[in-house]
Formats: structure tokens, sequence, C-alpha cells
């Protein structure tokens, strides 16, 4: 497995936000996080990516402990992340933006740079380019020189998937990436999705748009308070009495 999570807990002063969460994620695998607000499908995010520190628990990548690593640390091993509530730098262009994701991969030495040695502007435009086309998959290529502040909604969506693209990702975790989207932006995150597990990279992904989530993950994890409901298909959790009863707040809800 890529990713292990073992009994996570965590605990806000008496609020107890996970309490032993387990599951895990396979290589290539395109898998959902759902629940409803409040759930805790954040903070597990936010543990591993080295945010928040678990209470208890430990989470493996490739079969190591990350958990009491720091977020770049993690980052560097080959995990990005996008956020709930859009983090980029609006006062740069899109082009800038997908070039600071670069940096954990980036090479590039000051001295070289400093001095305008031609090493250094060959890395330069070759470390351009690979922004312009990491754009070019996220298809923002031709607002390559708009500042990110003068983007639509789902433009900005869009660009900060494609900033923690930029770094080269193993694992890919996307919070909310198409909250608040149009059906044609919402369309082309599935396709780069669909794309990038073809390519073999592993998303885990939260989102509430079911139908995106049904249709895109191979497998789902359900959370409620905090704890793992289960784990299974699209179809296995549909029919899984817990998860209607989340969802839907009853006790006698009709299996679907």
């Amino acid at each position: 497995m890529l990713l292990e999570i073992a009994d996570i807990t965590r605990t806000f002063g008496g609020v107890r936000a996970l309490d032993g969460v387990s599951f895990s994620v396979g290589s290539g695998e395109v898998h959902g996080l759902i629940g409803p607000n409040g759930a805790g499908k954040t903070t597990l995010i936010n543990i591993l990516s080295g945010i928040t520190p678990p209470t208890s628990g430990a989470v493996l990548f490739l079969g190591n402990p990350i958990h009491a690593l720091p977020a770049h640390r993690v980052a560097g091993l080959g995990i990005a992340r996008t956020f709930q509530n859009i983090r980029l730098f609006p006062g740069m262009t899109c082009l800038e933006n997908v070039i600071a994701g670069q940096h954990l991969v980036s090479k590039r030495a000051l001295l070289p740079r400093l001095l305008c040695l031609p090493s250094a502007m060959r890395e330069e435009r070759e470390y351009r380019a690979k922004a312009m086309a990491t754009l070019a998959r996220v298809r923002l290529d031709h607002r390559a020189d708009f500042l990110a502040k003068n983007l639509s909604y789902g433009e900005r969506r869009r660009l900060e998937i494609a900033r923690a693209l930029a770094a080269n990702p193993r694992l890919l975790l996307l919070d909310e990436p198409v909250a608040g989207m149009r059906k044609r932006g919402l369309t082309q995150v599935a396709e780069l999705v669909r794309l990038l597990a073809q390519e073999g990279m592993t998303v885990l992904l939260i989102e509430h748009n079911m139908a995106f989530v049904m249709e895109l993950c191979s497998k789902i994890t359900v959370l409620n308070f905090g704890r793992t409901i289960t784990t299974g298909t699209g179809a296995e959790i549909s029919r899984h009495q817990e998860v209607i009863e989340a969802y839907l707040g009853v006790k006698d809800a009709p299996h679907a």
C-alpha cells in the first residue's frame, strides 16, 4: 500500500475530531474521503500533509512513518495538496504560482542565478517550460501571464491543482477540488484526475459532490463524527446502512 492510516486520533481540547480512523490507499488509486460537515475530513488531510500532528496513531507512506514529520518534510517525500479555502499568491501570475510550486524539485543554485550564468539561464527556461506544460494540463496556459487574483473562481481552483502538480507528487491530496464549480470546470477536473490516475499518480480527494466521487473513485472511505464508518466501492457504500443514516439522518432509511 502507498498510504496506510492506522488508528489516527486527534483531539482539540475536549473535542475529539478524529477517533481511531484507519484505512489504506493503494498506489495509482483514486480514493474518495466523504462524510457530513464536521466529520473530520480536513483534519485528516492536515495530518497527512504534516500541518497537524495526530494525538495518537500512525501514518505510513511507502511503509515509512510520516506522522511526526513537519509539512516541508512530508512534501519533500512526494505528497502535495490543495486546500478547501484556496491558497494562492494573488499578486503573482499563474506562471509564477506554478514555478513557486517547483521549489521542492528545483536544483537551482543561487550564485549562478545571481551571476546570470548560461547554465542558470538554461535551467530557468526549462523550469518555465515545465510550468507552462503544467498549466496546459489544467487548461490555463492561455492565462499564464494573468495575476491569480484576476482569475475566475474555477480557474483559481485549477491553478491551485497545477501548483500542487508542479512538485511531481506521488500522492495528491485534493480538498474539495470542484466545490462551487460549474459543469464545465467540474468536467475538466474530472478528466485531469482520470489522466493522473492513468499515469500512476495516487489521488485522495475530499468532495461533497457525490456524482463526482462515484464517477472517479475506485474506493471510498466514509467518516462520521471522526470515525470510519466503512471503506468500499461506490456501490457498496451506497447500500451501507450507517452511511445512509449519516447522510439522511434517519435510522430506518431504506437501502439504496
